[in-house]
This record gives C-alpha cells, structure tokens and sequence, in this order.
C-alpha cells in the first residue's frame, strides 16, 4: 500500500476498511486501489448510489470499474423502492458472510454510523404516514414539521436537513416516540470499534469545490442529462430516488424553467453546500476515524 499516500503499509486483511469522505474527495479510486491490491471487494454506503437510475449523476462507478473488482449495492434498485438505512444495514450484514473482509465506501453518514455505532429498532413507517408527511412537506415545508418534534430530538437533528426531519416527525407520528427517545436504545454494531479500519478522507475546500464543478461538466459530457431525461415521464421530487444532486436542477432545464446554464450553475452549487454538510457532519461524528489528508 505504499503508493497510496496517507494509508498505512499494512491494512490488516482480515479487518474490514471502511472509507468516509466528502463528495468528489476520491472516496472511490482509493478504495477500488485497496480492493485491487488486497483482493477485497466493494461495497457502497452512498444512498444515491444504489438507484440504478444514476449511474453518472451519482458518480457510481464505471462499467470498467466494476470489472477490476467486485462491486455490491451500486445500482441494484429500481426507483420507487422501498430503502432505509435499516434495509442497507441487513443487506450488507448478508454480505460479510460471503465478503468478511470488504472495502465500504461512501459519504451518507447514517449507513456509516449506523454500521459502526449500530442502529435502532425502529418500525417501518406506515404508508398513510409517510403520504402525509409529503404532503405536508410540498405544502407548508419541513420547518412546520420541525416546529411539532419532541423537544430532545428538535434539538440534536439536523436542521438543514429536510428528509431528516421528515423522518423523525414520522417516526413521532407513527410511534409517539421520539426519534432521539428510539436511538437511545440503539443495538450492537456489525462492525464494532477494533473491528474494522475506519478511514475519514478529508481536504481543502477550495480544491474540493474546484473538483465538484469539474465533476458535474464532466457528467453533464457523459449522460447526465440522459438519466434524467430518462426519468421526467415519473419524476416525484419527494422520493428518495429523486434526491440526486443536479437532478431537481436539470429537470427544470428539461421543463423550460430554467436556461441550461443557470440549471448547471444551480447544480453546481447545491452539490458544493452538500459537501460542506458532509464534511462538517463527519468532522464531528467521526472524530475518532483515521483522518487521510488530500488534494
């Protein structure tokens, strides 16, 4: 592993890595590099990248990519699914039977801690609830959601987060517990501490925001516009699908709302805020992580 900076020399084999970052940090060649030389496979911890709708918008990796090493949970499914952390966490519970010693890689931070810091038992939300939580989303906006939480969970969440609180009014809604009340009784970890190599990328922001507008005229070069164009005839801006940063932006151009380069610029910029919340957020959760300085 001497060719890649800032990683030790000897990840031990028969520990898992596990690999969290920014967008466009180049969470995915390092890990690809790991799998290649230790034989490891891939698994994805990015909530956008298991939709097989986004394949260049949500920077999944290539065909080619694929082919030099085993990759899990890109692309598997179909818009319209139903997807939680939960579900992600059993499935790759499945996997380290078969793949004990993976590469796990992504930005979403609740697959991450949910992985190294375990998860509550939290039942499904009802269909009922969750189409009145969209509707009052699309019609009075999450911060009325936000105004009816329990005061515990009102005060840890993220409040620029609207998917976030939607969730937790939810499960309030659905339980008549309070999320932060549910995470309280949070179960074991599949990958407790010592377990597992747990790697935190981190970078300048200018020279990740000088990457995230490269990236996005490069998917716009590659296809971009193809996978959205593909799903405008079913398009529901509040599923979860539908959250891929650059799609709302680009749908609109598609509409006539927008000039193509306003849409661009827009996407751009929403996927430079998105970075800043995901390094702010694994700054603070992930503190005990081994940090990989780059760019």
């Amino acid at each position: 592993m001497d060719d890649l900076p800032g990683i030790p020399g000897d990840l031990p084999p028969e520990k898992p890595v596990v690999i969290a970052g920014p967008t466009a940090s180049g969470k995915s060649a390092l890990a690809l590099a790991i799998a290649r030389r230790q034989g490891r496979a891939i698994v994805n911890a990015d909530a956008l990248q298991v939709w097989s709708c986004w394949r260049v918008l949500s920077a999944r990796p290539t065909l080619a990519e694929e082919a030099l090493a085993p990759h899990r949970l890109f692309g598997h499914l179909e818009p319209g699914a139903d997807y939680s952390v939960g579900h992600w966490l059993r499935e790759v519970e499945g996997l380290l039977s078969v793949h004990p010693a993976p590469v796990i890689v992504g930005g979403t931070g609740l697959y991450l801690t949910a992985l190294t810091e375990g998860l509550a038992d939290i039942p499904p939300t009802p269909a009922p609830v969750r189409a009145e939580a969209d509707r009052r989303v699309a019609t009075e906006g999450a911060e009325a959601l936000l105004a009816e939480l329990d005061p515990e969970t009102a005060q840890r969440i993220d409040r620029q987060n609207p998917a976030r609180i939607q969730r937790a009014w939810e499960v309030l809604r659905a339980t008549g517990r309070g999320l932060s009340d549910w995470q309280a009784e949070t179960g074991p970890p599949l990958l407790p501490a010592g377990s597992a190599t747990l790697l935190r990328l981190d970078c300048d922001r200018d020279w990740l925001a000088e990457r995230i507008d490269a990236r996005f005229e490069r998917m716009i070069a590659e296809g971009a516009m193809d996978e959205v164009r593909a799903v405008l005839p079913f398009w529901n801006p509040a599923a979860l699908w539908a959250k891929a940063i650059g799609a709302p932006e680009l749908i609109d151009y598609l509409r006539g709302v927008t000039p193509l380069t306003d849409a661009i610029s827009a996407a751009k910029a929403q996927s430079r805020q998105y970075a800043k919340r995901q390094r702010t957020w694994l700054r603070r959760r992930m503190q005990g992580w081994q940090v990989v300085t780059v760019g």
